[in-house]
This record gives structure tokens, sequence and C-alpha cells, in this order.
């Protein structure tokens, strides 16, 4: 494996296969290993702390694989542990590597999806506690109105494949409500979260008409294309074989049930023990 460069995706559950599905389907070619926290999943109502010693203990992990670029497909990482990592600890420990994250490549993106100016955003307690999405999207669009909504019910549900049934819709139904009672100028809403995704057909019946649903798969998969063509150092270096690997901290025969709504035909799964550093078939 050491002599493959793969391309990391990491997220704290299920959600960041939403980010992989998009970017497997615009860069097929390349090598993919993709690892979910399962185990210590939701991230959304940790401390800071203790998300970025989550973070980077499973980017290190990636690192040890041979993945010289790893994407954090999960807002709250990428909200509490980005920068920190990106600053403090590549330039010191792993300077030939890179992380990127969800965050700034939305904020640069999510002004073109409103016409009244007005965007709710929706995300874990972490994300929308950081201010991330208020300071790079002002930061990109000064003239936005930007509304916060936390969820903190529907990671759980999604994890535990509670999100299809109608208990679920109490949920939904409540955190739309909230935001929207914020605003009525609302006309797009950003899912924060890349989880949120799968609630998607649950969403629409409780949205109001005009206003869509933003999700960041396709736009975190534009903006890896981008990347790599700017910085050719870094895709000269990757593995074009076209394989997928997949691990998680959590119950592999549960991951690969989830993982094979998107990614169709059998996924076979490691699950990797973090405190102990091995992982077993």
């Amino acid at each position: 494996m050491m002599s493959k460069k793969s391309i990391g995706i990491f997220d704290s559950g299920y959600g960041g296969l939403t980010v992989f599905e998009s970017i497997a389907k615009l860069l097929p070619d390349y090598n993919y290993i993709y690892f979910g926290d399962n185990a210590r999943a939701p991230y959304g109502d940790h401390s800071f702390e203790t998300i970025y010693q989550y973070t980077l203990e499973c980017v290190e992990w990636l690192f040890a694989q041979g993945c010289p670029l790893v994407i954090l497909a999960c807002n709250t990482a990428s909200a509490k542990a980005l920068r920190t990592i990106q600053q403090k600890v590549l330039p010191v420990k792993y300077p030939g590597y890179r992380v990127l994250g969800v965050i700034r490549p939305t904020a640069e993106v999510i002004g073109s999806y409103t016409k009244t100016n007005s965007i709710g955003v929706m995300g874990t307690r972490g994300t929308v506690k950081s201010e991330s999405y208020l300071i790079e999207i002002h930061h990109q669009y000064p003239e936005l109105n930007v509304i916060q909504q936390s969820c903190p019910m529907w990671v759980p549900l999604i994890e535990n494949n509670e999100h299809v049934n109608e208990g679920a819709d109490y949920f939904v139904k409540k955190y739309i409500d909230n935001l929207l009672e914020k605003s009525g100028d609302i006309d797009a809403i950003l899912l924060a979260c890349t989880h949120y995704p799968l609630l998607v057909p649950k969403m629409k019946d409780y949205l109001p008409e005009g206003v869509s649903l933003v999700s960041q798969g396709d736009i975190v998969a534009d903006s890896l294309v981008d990347y790599l063509n700017r910085h050719p150092e870094i895709e000269g270096e990757l593995t074009k074989e076209g394989e997928m690997s997949f691990y998680t901290t959590g119950d592999n025969l549960v991951f690969d049930h989830n993982a094979s709504i998107f990614f169709p035909g059998e996924v076979v799964s490691s699950q990797v023990r973090l405190n102990c550093g091995s992982s077993k078939k």
C-alpha cells in the first residue's frame, strides 16, 4: 500500500460518503481511501479539543496509509480542527502533505444560490458555534444575510439508520421551522453537514415553495478538480488505478450496508482500532 498514493477522505461517520460519491464520479481514475470514525460519531457536541484530537488521529492514520492529500469531508472537523492542523501540524511534522476542508469551497460559491441575499445554514452544534460559515461567507459575500440553525438530532438519526423512519419527521420539521422563523427571506438552505443530504427527501416535505437545498458533494468535487489543476506537484504523486478502499472505527458490517447505498455493488470495509494502532478485515 505504501508504494501507492491515494486521496484520503475522512468523516466522523457515513456523511462523507455523500461527498466521496461526487468526487469519485468526477475523478474516477484516482485511488481513494475512505475513513469513517463511526465509533466516535457524532462529533458535533464534542469540545474543540476532543474534535481536534479525533480528527488529527484519523488524518495521521490516513497519512500512514499513503495519502499525501486528505479531504476532511466533515464540517465539524473542518470548522474546529482544519486550521490548526494546516498551520501547526503539517509544517512541523508533515511538510509534504496537504489537508483540505469543505467550508471554504462552499463559502466561495454559496452566493450564486440565492436571489434574496438570505441564506440559511443548517449544521451541527459544533459547526454553528464555531461561526466558521458566518466568517467565510461574509468574507466572500459581505452583502449576504446568513442565518444559522443547529440540528443536534440529525446526525444521530442518520448514524443509527432512523432517518428514513416516521420518527425522524418530528426533528426534521422542528429544525426547519426554527430556521425559517428567524427570517422569511431565506430562499436557499446550505446543508452544512455532509450527513444531511440523506434527509433531503423528508426536508422537501416541510419546505415552502421557492426554498432550495444546497448539498456540498458536487461543490467539493469541483473544488478538488481545481486544486489538483493548480497543484501539479500533488496531482503527480497520486496513483491512478481507480481503486477504492473503505475503513471504519465502527462495525464494518453495518458500515458496508450503508456504504452500498452510495457505491452500488458490495463494499467490504476494514475495521480500524485507533487505540491499538491495528486494523482487521
